[in-house]
């Protein structure tokens, strides 16, 4: 898997999930705003566009800290064990939840954790399951079809 180097990965990641972050915080406080406004289209338009610009900032900066924070420790985990595989996204997971619970205290840091690694386990899980099933039908399909003949078909358009 080819990937960025480091110093452009954490840029790339926050950004990405900031941009992540703010589309789903516009679509569900827009959906909510639309929901809780007064009665009239007019005022539930307004309640709706009044509830993006409060909340959906936050939401993005929210996934923007949480991504930023992930692909530091991703990076880290990198650099100190010389390997790139699903153990950094986990550990990264663990640490980055943990890091993000730490004001609350241990308990709540250590649940973050548990929390955080099991859902990148699952989402590593997933893409190997994926990489594995492409790979098993990936064959059997590229010996299939026939190779086109691109020269078939051609008219000789030089000037003799």
């Amino acid at each position: 898997m080819a990937t960025d180097p480091c110093p452009w990965r954490i840029v790339d990641d926050c950004g990405g999930a900031f941009a992540l972050g703010t589309i789903v915080g516009t679509l569900f406080h827009s959906i909510k705003g639309f929901r809780h406004a007064p009665s009239g289209q007019y005022r539930r338009l307004i309640g709706s566009l009044n509830a993006v610009k409060q909340r959906a900032p936050r939401v993005g900066a929210s996934f923007g800290a949480w991504g930023c924070i992930f692909s530091l420790i991703d990076c880290n985990f990198v650099y100190i064990r010389k390997k790139e595989d699903p153990w950094n996204s986990i550990l990264s997971g663990a640490a980055t939840g943990a890091i993000l619970q730490a004001r609350q205290g241990p308990v709540p840091m250590v649940g973050a954790a548990i929390f955080g690694g099991f859902i990148l386990a699952m989402i590593e899980g997933a893409g190997i399951l994926f990489n594995r099933y492409n790979q098993i039908f990936m064959p059997l399909l590229m010996y299939e079809e026939e190779p086109v003949d691109l020269d078939k078909g051609k008219v000789d358009v030089s000037v003799p």
